[in-house]
């Protein structure tokens, strides 16, 4: 992981700034979620990929194509969560007290 961190910091760079830009505008457009059959699809096919990450399945270059593509996932998320928190943050309105 810390081959991947040091040679390609670059894209994982550019994964965080794209997931901090995407979690900002995301609670701007509300659009209809998935539905939780996709939900549970996509969390199945993730959990696949790492265990085949994890368990060395994939050989030589597709295996570090995998693993640098799930760790730029990864960043990609939580870029997206960090993004999210600081538009809370930032435009978050105060509730007005009520009167009486």
């Amino acid at each position: 992981m810390i081959y991947l961190a040091t040679f390609n910091w670059g894209w994982l760079l550019a994964s965080a700034l794209l997931g901090l830009a995407m979690g900002w505008i995301a609670l701007v457009h509300r659009g209809q979620g998935w539905s939780t059959v996709t939900m549970r699809k996509f969390i199945v096919l993730v959990a696949g990929l790492v265990a085949a990450s994890v368990l060395q399945l994939a050989p030589s270059r597709a295996g570090y194509w995998l693993d640098l593509g799930l760790a730029m996932f990864a960043v990609y998320v939580a870029g997206c969560a960090v993004g999210s928190w600081l538009r809370h943050l930032v435009l978050a309105r105060p509730v007005p007290a009520s009167e009486g």
